[in-house]
């Protein structure tokens, strides 16, 4: 081994490939501030899930905490949570959380919100992914699709397409894909969002012409203020189906 190979060995293989590292540190935004509040929307009583029509009271089950558990957060960074919103109507939920970030003096001031459900099952590095894409979009999610066998991608209309409209997309493997709403279920999204837009936030609206559900609701009126919202289809998402343990 001549003295130039074994000095690059001994640098260590960050340094030996020091251009790749900082690509890499680029890339996933390390360096800016990543502050971010985890929140939770928990429903407590709800209709079981397999059609039976009995209402079940059930915490969080032990595969979606073992999940949550194994995810990596960004090296020290102010990261807080998860905070659980109980027993609330889920968009009532979603409002609460907001006032709570907005009205505390440290909070108010951090970067992101990040919501997770309490039957998605994000993968390790799921948060990390998310902080790559957050450079031009408002509001970043991961993919996870609705349960059963005829499930739909949480990825809901495309910007490109007139009139403007919610139909699911097909989801493109590994990439960062533009659309006009998404789901709840493994999402950041830049606080600075919701000292703008008008209240509520979020709120299920149901009426004879159809309505939107809590998070189409914000996603609608949040895009008519030019904010842009997108699907990062590396990061895959499980949606637990808890009582016939499956994940879709």
């Amino acid at each position: 081994m001549n003295k130039v190979d074994q000095k690059e060995i001994f640098a260590g293989f960050h340094n030996a490939n020091l251009d790749q590292s900082r690509a890499r540190l680029l890339k996933g935004n390390s360096y800016k501030d990543l502050s971010t509040v985890w929140i939770s929307a928990i429903r407590g009583q709800r209709m079981c899930e397999c059609g039976c029509g009995h209402i079940v009271n059930r915490g969080l089950d032990p595969t979606v905490v073992s999940t949550w558990i194994g995810m990596m957060r960004p090296m020290n960074q102010k990261f807080a949570g998860p905070f659980f919103i109980e027993n609330m109507e889920v968009g009532e939920a979603y409002n609460a959380a907001v006032e709570m970030i907005l009205a505390n003096p440290e909070l108010s001031k951090w970067k992101y919100m990040l919501t997770v459900e309490e039957d998605n099952l994000p993968p390790a590095d799921g948060i990390l992914k998310l902080y790559e894409s957050m450079e031009k979009y408002d509001v970043v999610q991961g993919l996870y699709w609705t349960k059963g066998e005829m499930g739909q991608p949480m990825i809901y209309g495309d910007p490109k397409v007139m009139p403007k409209n919610f139909i699911p997309q097909v989801p493109v493997p590994d990439t960062l894909q533009e659309c006009n709403g998404l789901g709840m279920g493994f999402n950041l999204f830049k606080i600075e969002m919701f000292k703008r837009l008008p209240k509520p936030w979020f709120k299920t609206q149901q009426d004879a012409g159809g309505g939107f559900s809590q998070d189409l609701y914000f996603y609608n009126n949040a895009g008519k203020e030019g904010y842009r919202f997108a699907c990062d289809t590396r990061v895959k998402v499980g949606h637990y189906d808890i009582e016939n343990k499956l994940v879709w």
